[in-house]
C-alpha cells in the first residue's frame, strides 16, 4: 500500500489516466501482476496448475488468482469483481462526415453518457486495431493517441436562446459529432489512423476506437480533500481491487482462501458479452483451477459453496444541490469510508450473511463504512453484483466509494476513500 492517503489517490489518477480504454487498463493491470510474479495463461491451452500465481485475458476483462501452497482442490474464493469500460463516444465503422467546412467523426454513444458533459474538450483517441497478416489470424495492437484531436462544440447562445427555458436538449445523432479538422486539411478516419500510427492503412481490417478527455487527474479542494478524474466509475474499483490483492498477498503470501480479482468488461451496457459478467468466464475459470489442481466437480461445487464475492462499483454520494433525490436516512458522505449497497428488490446483491463479512472486514482493517439504499419512489440502478451471484451461484456483496457526477467526463470522489477501500478489500481477501 502506498504510506499516505493522497499517495493512494494520486497513484489511482496516473492509473486512470493511463487507461482510456478497457483495453488499456487490463494492459496496466497486467504489467503489475507480472511485476509480482503473475504469469498469464492461454485460455486454449491445456491447464496443470500448481501453487502459484496467474492471470488470464479476454480483450477487456481480466482474471487473476493465487493459488497457496496449502491449497485444496475444494479450497473457497475470496472474489473482487470490478469492471473496466466506462460511458463514452466510439467511432462508427464509416465515420467520415463533414458539414460547413469542417470534417467530423461519426460516433455512437456507449452507456449511460451525460451528453453534456463532452462538450466543449478536448478529446483523444484510444482502443485497439486490428492488422492484416496475410491468411493468418489478424494481429490486435492497442493504441492510445493523447493529444487534442476532436472536440464537440456547443451551439452559441445566442443561436440557441430557448435554452435559458428548457434547458440544453442534445440529439445523439445529430449534436454529438466531434470536428476532426478542416475538409483542406483532413483524410478519412483509417488514413489518420494509420498515418499517426505509422501503418500502412490497407493493413486496417477493423477497430474499437473510442474518445476521451484529455484532461488529467487532480486533486482538488481547497484542502485537497477530493480526486477530479474521468472513468472513476468504475477504474476506482479495478484500481483498488488490484492494490488489494497485490497488498495482501506481499502481507500473506499463503493466504487461507484462494483470492481472486475479476475485472470485467461492458458493464455499462447489460454485461451480456463473451466477457462481461452476465459470461461463463468467471464461472468457467474457477472451474479449471479445480480441475487443473486434480479436483473434480464435487471439489469445483463445495470450493463455490464456501466462496464469496464483492461486487466493487462506484456509490452516488449525497448531492448538497439535489438532496430530495436521495433517501434522507441513508445521507452517504465522500471521504467517510465504503458503501454497503442494499436494495430489497435485488438491484444489488447484498444480503445481510454477505453484508456482515464485508462490515466485518472493515472493522478489522480499521476502516469507517456506510450503509445505503435508494429513495423507495425512485428506480434503482444495478451493476456486475445480482448477474455474478446468479452465474456462479456464489454469495457476493455490492460495495463501492462514494462519488459525485457519476458517468459524466469528469467525476468526482474523495481523495482518502481510495485508500480506505484498499484496505477494506485486502481485509475481505484473508
Amino acid at each position: 500500500m502506498y504510506s499516505t492517503k493522497l499517495e493512494t489517490a494520486r497513484a489511482l489518477g496516473r492509473f486512470i489516466d493511463a487507461c482510456p480504454s478497457p483495453y488499456h487498463a487490463v494492459k496496466e493491470a497486467a504489467e503489475r501482476l507480472e511485476s509480482a510474479g503473475f504469469r498469464q495463461l492461454v485460455e486454449r491451452d491445456s491447464w496443470t496448475l500448481g501453487p502459484g500465481r496467474y492471470y488470464i485475458v479476454r480483450g477487456g476483462s481480466l482474471i487473476a488468482f493465487a493459488l497457496p501452497e496449502e491449497a485444496t482442490p475444494h479450497t473457497g474464493f475470496r472474489i473482487v469483481a470490478a469492471h473496466t469500460d466506462s460511458p463514452n463516444l466510439r467511432i462508427k465503422p464509416r465515420p467520415d462526415s463533414s458539414a460547413g467546412g469542417l470534417a467530423q467523426l461519426g460516433v455512437e454513444i456507449y452507456g449511460g453518457v451525460l451528453l453534456n458533459s463532452w462538450l466543449d474538450r478536448d478529446l483523444g483517441l484510444s482502443g485497439r486495431l486490428f492488422l492484416r497478416q496475410g491468411d493468418a489470424e489478424p494481429k490486435e495492437v492497442l493504441f492510445l493517441i493523447d493529444r487534442p484531436l476532436m472536440r464537440v462544440p456547443q451551439l452559441a447562445i445566442h443561436l440557441n436562446r430557448e435554452i435559458r427555458e428548457d434547458g440544453l436538449r442534445l440529439n445523439p445523432q445529430l449534436h454529438m459529432a466531434p470536428v476532426v479538422g478542416s475538409l483542406e486539411t483532413s483524410l478519412a478516419f483509417k488514413d489518420l489512423l494509420a498515418s499517426e500510427l505509422d501503418i500502412d492503412p490497407e493493413a486496417i481490417i477493423s477497430y474499437d476506437a473510442m474518445c476521451h478527455d484529455l484532461q488529467p487527474s487532480c486533486l482538488s479542494g481547497w484542502h485537497q480533500e477530493f480526486l477530479s478524474a474521468a472513468r472513476l466509475d468504475n477504474l476506482c474499483s479495478s484500481f483498488c481491487g488490484l492494490e488489494a490483492l497485490l497488498s495482501r498477498l506481499e502481507e500473506s503470501p499463503s493466504p487461507a482462501n484462494i483470492p481472486v480479482l475479476t475485472l470485467f468488461d461492458h458493464e455499462e451496457v447489460g454485461s451480456e458479452s463473451n466477457r462481461g459478467a452476465g459470461s461463463p468466464l468467471l464461472a468457467d475459470l474457477l472451474e479449471r483451477t479445480v480441475l487443473s489442481r486434480g479436483g473434480s466437480r464435487e471439489d469445483y461445487h463445495r470450493a463455490i459453496a464456501d466462496s464469496v464475492c464483492v461486487s466493487a462499483d462506484m456509490a452516488h454520494a449525497t448531492h448538497p444541490n439535489y438532496p430530495e433525490k436521495h433517501e434522507p436516512d441513508h445521507w452517504l458522505e465522500m471521504n467517510r469510508g465504503p458503501v454497503i449497497k442494499i436494495n430489497q428488490n435485488l438491484r444489488y446483491a447484498t444480503e445481510g450473511g454477505t453484508e456482515a463479512i464485508f462490515q466485518q472486514a472493515c472493522e478489522r482493517a480499521g476502516v469507517p463504512h456506510q450503509k445505503w439504499v435508494n429513495r423507495t419512489d425512485l428506480a434503482c440502478g444495478s451493476t456486475i453484483g445480482p448477474i455474478t451471484a446468479a452465474r456462479t451461484g456464489i454469495r457476493t456483496v455490492d460495495v463501492g466509494t462514494a462519488q459525485l457526477a457519476m458517468h459524466s467526463t469528469r467525476e468526482m470522489c474523495g481523495s482518502r476513500d481510495p485508500d480506505l477501500f484498499v484496505r477494506a478489500l485486502a481485509a475481505f481477501l484473508e
